[in-house]
């Protein structure tokens, strides 16, 4: 019989959550310097040049990869042999472990988690409860694996109850390019099948926690139905050309999991969820010895880069910036802001719009003015803002023709793709939208000078603030003709991967 104490298993949440917010998985980070190396793409590139430059600031600073600093969910295996030490609940436990991760001094995990989620929608302040998931096995110990999911991949899961005789690959194939570039790719599919419909979430779930292992499989080949999945959809996911950030390349994906149940006879539930480039997640085992000690990784996992430029970048200053400048630029340039830039999200954008449909004065003057998504980090410190990246812009398309229409806003930063309502509304009024990368929120924070609180300051990290910034890197997705990257991209990296097989198997 086992003993497990209260202040271990809480010590050992705290830890591992502070742990995985700046380290990536070891298996992660060889994939992804995989991915940059053999990426052709030179914007898909770039965005993965960010990614790892930022994934080592972020180990050597002990700051978030991502501002996004997620919501916990935890699997926990209890083993029948084990006592508990504890006044509490293991779920009191556990999320006793989440306030303290997130409300470390040194460093300060954003709080994303809401309560009464279709009302007032509070948040919690401390990023709990956790989402918990238990299992009773043999044994003396617990083990629990622990994760940080972000919002922007937990959007994009897919669920459906195909027909038995339907196919799964097709399935996927259909809903991948759905899913835009908001999850962050390239990064990881868990796909689970069969079970019931909650049953094949959680095992698209739990599959995203295992090793990533894809190209020892290929060597190895297929010994079940489920490897002979992932060998297909691996190959046909990247095929998409869907790329880092959805702007066309090599890799979509880096791994694909497949895990499958029984299920009834009439039925084939499957459930796809990604895991994006901010993947974090890791394993602990508590024996009774104390708490779990987590060994950070060897910093020459990572590869020798640095986030360099080319010579064709256009220099922006913000607090000059006129429609006439904006029509001159391109899909696809990459841009360095300098200047004064707003923040607003969602709370943010409805505030403004009910705003407008009152006839309200607004609180900030958006003429001429451009608009970053983003819920950053709070800062330590001498920081001047926490990790600032860019949060998924297509949340904020409803809003879009209002904000350009009535407030005279004329660029909007963000992450992934736009819908088609709000290209419209870009081109419709000869504005622009661009995208810094998701997953580079250290780097992107490092650019930021100095922060004001304008308005909303009850929305906290939703609050609009204004930013000074120096030589902040962006991508331009949306020109003032509604020329779309995330559109083009993908349709000329498929072509070419679709050339590249055709000639292989001539």
């Amino acid at each position: 019989m086992t003993t497990i104490r209260q202040d271990d298993l809480i010590q050992s949440v705290a830890d591992a959550l502070q742990f995985i917010s700046y380290y990536h998985p070891v298996d992660f980070i060889r994939a992804m310097r995989e991915a940059w190396e053999k990426e052709e793409s030179p914007a898909a590139k770039a965005a993965l040049t960010q990614v790892l430059v930022n994934s080592r600031m972020c180990a050597t600073g002990k700051r978030p990869i991502c501002q996004d600093t997620g919501i916990v969910i935890a699997f926990v295996e209890v083993g029948m042999d084990v006592r508990w030490e504890a006044d509490m609940s293991v779920d009191d436990m556990i999320n006793e472990g989440v306030r303290r991760a997130y409300g470390h001094p040194d460093n300060v995990l954003r709080a994303s988690v809401l309560s009464d989620p279709d009302g007032a929608r509070a948040n919690t302040k401390d990023n709990t409860p956790a989402v918990i998931h238990y299992k009773v096995v043999p044994g003396d110990k617990v083990s629990v694996e622990i994760a940080a999911k972000g919002g922007g991949s937990e959007a994009k899961a897919k669920f459906a109850m195909l027909n038995p005789s339907d196919s799964v690959v097709d399935w996927v194939l259909s809903v991948v390019p759905q899913m835009g570039a908001g999850w962050c790719p390239p990064g990881l599919l868990g796909v689970g099948i069969g079970g019931t419909p909650e049953k094949a979430m959680m095992l698209a779930k739990e599959s995203m926690m295992e090793p990533i292992d894809i190209h020892e499989l290929k060597a190895r080949g297929p010994r079940s139905h489920a490897d002979e999945l992932r060998l297909e959809l691996f190959d046909k996911v990247n095929a998409l050309g869907i790329g880092a950030q959805g702007l066309g390349g090599l890799t979509t994906v880096m791994d694909v999991k497949v895990k499958e149940y029984p299920t009834h006879a009439a039925n084939k539930p499957v459930a796809v969820i990604p895991n994006c480039s901010a993947t974090r997640h890791v394993h602990f085992t508590l024996d009774g010895s104390g708490p779990a000690a987590f060994e950070a990784p060897d910093l020459s996992e990572w590869p020798d880069i640095a986030f360099e430029l080319g010579d064709d970048v256009r220099r922006v200053n913000l607090d000059t910036l006129t429609p006439e400048e904006v029509k001159t630029w391109q899909a696809g340039d990459t841009l360095l802001l300098s200047g004064k830039l707003l923040t607003g999200r969602d709370a943010a954008h409805k505030k403004l719009t009910d705003m407008l449909a009152k006839g309200e004065p607004l609180p900030v003057d958006l003429t001429n003015r451009v608009i970053y998504y983003v819920g950053p980090v709070d800062p330590v410190g001498d920081e001047v803002v926490g990790p600032a990246g860019p949060t998924t812009a297509t949340r904020m398309d409803k809003f879009t023709r209002t904000m350009l229409e009535q407030t005279g806003l004329i660029g909007m930063v963000g992450k992934a793709e736009r819908g088609p309502a709000a290209i419209e509304a870009i081109r419709d009024n000869e504005a622009v939208y661009m995208i810094a990368v998701g997953g580079a929120a250290y780097l992107v924070a490092k650019a930021i000078t100095r922060s004001t609180l304008l308005a909303f300051p009850e929305l906290g990290m939703e609050a609009i603030y204004e930013f000074e910034v120096k030589d902040m890197p962006v991508t331009l997705a949306v020109d003032s003709r509604g020329e779309s990257v995330h559109q083009q991209g993908p349709k000329i990296w498929s072509a070419k991967i679709a050339d590249r097989i055709a000639s292989v198997e001539v």
